[in-house]
This record gives structure tokens, C-alpha cells and sequence, in this order.
């Protein structure tokens, strides 16, 4: 499979380079989002491409958007990415890119958890409760909440950790209304999410959200939604609490990167061997077939 570390789109103004995603200006009030097959781990990009990760991550982005659109409007625009580029850089596009409403971001991350687990479950370890929400005395890693709970964390430079925040400090920030239809809003995709993907055999243990308002105040989702970058995908059939689950998600690199105990999970990367990008990209189009019953778009 071929792969794009990263797209070249010199008929758009580039607006910036993510993690993952490469963005580009589309007149004034639209924005061309290429997803390439770069991966972040810890916050820090690593030097190899997983081929055709962004592909898999476009498509079930996709899938979502159109499954959960009517809980709340997302940032698509129905516009074929391929009209917008030259036709010498249209492979650069198809299958990985989208173009959105250019939307003002809320700078705050939507994080929601059904599952103790991760950063959770290390800040359970220590405090008895995750984010300042306190939990039940007695769970084990990896064991299912009573109900989701919503931890945001406030989105860091580039770089930088997010930063958990209480949902206080959320309202400080965005006001009260905003900071509750967020929550809301977030608790309700991942509870539709997770209903459906219990159907497919996959238990959605985490995800987050991003959202961004236009200039009526109309919030939006954004971003990407529910992918094996956002979330942690487990096989139900394989559950069971007390440790971490096997995921179809890029667990399967940090539990690597966890092995090298000179690296300090700051950049520069360390370099991938090649299994473990194979097996990384496996893991994403699995995912993307047991979600979506469907196989990887040409």
C-alpha cells in the first residue's frame, strides 16, 4: 500500500500542519483537511508512515458523521475534495481528504469515558475518582462505569499535553450553556456509538469530540469522529477486566514505545520496526471493517 507522511498542495494556502492532519484554506469560509498517514503516540509524531492509515481514518470518520448526523450538524460539506486541488495533486486527496466549513474551534476537547481505563484509570489508582468525578471504591482496570462520564481536557500547543481540566474550570472557560450543550451532546454520540458498535462486537472503552462554532454561534462537529485515533475500540468477545484489552487502535504502538525505557515519550521519535507498523496498520483497517462492515475504499 502506498502512504503520505505528508501532502504537498501548492494551488491552496496551507494553514497549518497537525499531528495527523494537513489543512488548507478553500476560498474563505471552507477548509480542505487531508489526512495523512503520519501517527502520534504520547504526543509525539513518529518518523514512519502507517500506509493507508489516513484512508481508513477518513472513511470511518465519514461513516460516523452520516450515522450520527442528527443528534448534532458536523463540518461537511458534500464539496468533492478532488474539485478543489489541481489534477496533479488530486492522488494526494482521494480517499483521505474532506472539505469542511472553516469553523472557529472550541478549545476544548470533549473526552468521554465508559470504561476505566488509561489515564483514567491511573488517575483512579491515585485519587479514587477520574478528573475530580468520583468513582466507586474497588474497580478494576479496564472495568465498565455505571454511566459515561465526561472529562474535557483543554487543547495544548503543538507539542504540548492536553491538559485535564474539571468541568468548573470547562464553564470559566466557555460559559455555562456552551460547556453544557458540549457535555450533553458528547455523553449522547457516545452512547449512540457505543449502542451501535456493541451490534458489530466492538466495545467502545473511550473517545473524544472536538467541536467548533460558525459565526452565528452554531456549534458543530469537527474534526475527526470516532476513529482508532480518537477512541479505544476493544473486542468484546476478548473483554475482561483486570487488565488492559487487546484494541484495534494505536495501543498497539504505545504498548511498544512502553518496552524502550531510554525513551522519554518526548520528541524526536524513536523508529518503528517494521512489524509493528504492519501489525499497527492491520489493527486500523480491522477496525474499520468490524465498524463499518465494509472494506478500505479505493
Amino acid at each position: 500500500m502506498t502512504s503520505l507522511y505528508q501532502s504537498e498542495i501548492p494551488s491552496l494556502p496551507l494553514l497549518g500542519r497537525g499531528k495527523v492532519r494537513d489543512n488548507y484554506a478553500v476560498g474563505d469560509d471552507q477548509i480542505l483537511i487531508v489526512t495523512t498517514d503520519r501517527l502520534s503516540a504520547f504526543d509525539v509524531v513518529m518518523n514512519e508512515a502507517i500506509p493507508a492509515k489516513g484512508r481508513v481514518l477518513n472513511q470511518m470518520s465519514n461513516f460516523w458523521f452520516e450515522k450520527l448526523a442528527a443528534i448534532v450538524p458536523n463540518h461537511l460539506t458534500g464539496v468533492t475534495p478532488e474539485s478543489v486541488v489541481q489534477a496533479s495533486e488530486i492522488d494526494q486527496v482521494r480517499g483521505r481528504a474532506v472539505v469542511a466549513k472553516r469553523l472557529q474551534p472550541i478549545m476544548v476537547e470533549a473526552v468521554v469515558r465508559g470504561y476505566l481505563i488509561g489515564s483514567g484509570w491511573k488517575d483512579y489508582q491515585a485519587t479514587g475518582a477520574v478528573c475530580g468525578i468520583a468513582l466507586p471504591t474497588g474497580l478494576r482496570q479496564a472495568d465498565k462505569l455505571v454511566e459515561p462520564i465526561f472529562t474535557p481536557a483543554a487543547k495544548a500547543e503543538a507539542g504540548e499535553h492536553d491538559e485535564n481540566i474539571s468541568f468548573a474550570d470547562m464553564e470559566q472557560r466557555l460559559g455555562a450553556g456552551l460547556a453544557a450543550k458540549m457535555r450533553d451532546v458528547s455523553i449522547k454520540l457516545y452512547q449512540a456509538a457505543a449502542d451501535y458498535a456493541a451490534t458489530r462486537g466492538i466495545i467502545i472503552a473511550d473517545t473524544k469530540f472536538e467541536f467548533g462554532l460558525d459565526a452565528d454561534g452554531t456549534m458543530y462537529l469537527m474534526d475527526e469522529v470516532l476513529t482508532a485515533d480518537s477512541s479505544r475500540f476493544w473486542p468484546a468477545d476478548s473483554y475482561a477486566p483486570g487488565s488492559s484489552p487487546p484494541s484495534f487502535d494505536k495501543q498497539f504502538v504505545r504498548d511498544y514505545l512502553e518496552t524502550l525505557t531510554a525513551w522519554t515519550k518526548t520528541a524526536p521519535a524513536p523508529n518503528l520496526p517494521a512489524d509493528v507498523i504492519e501489525k499497527t496498520g492491520a489493527k486500523y483497517r480491522e477496525a474499520l471493517e468490524r465498524l463499518t462492515g465494509g472494506t478500505l475504499e479505493d
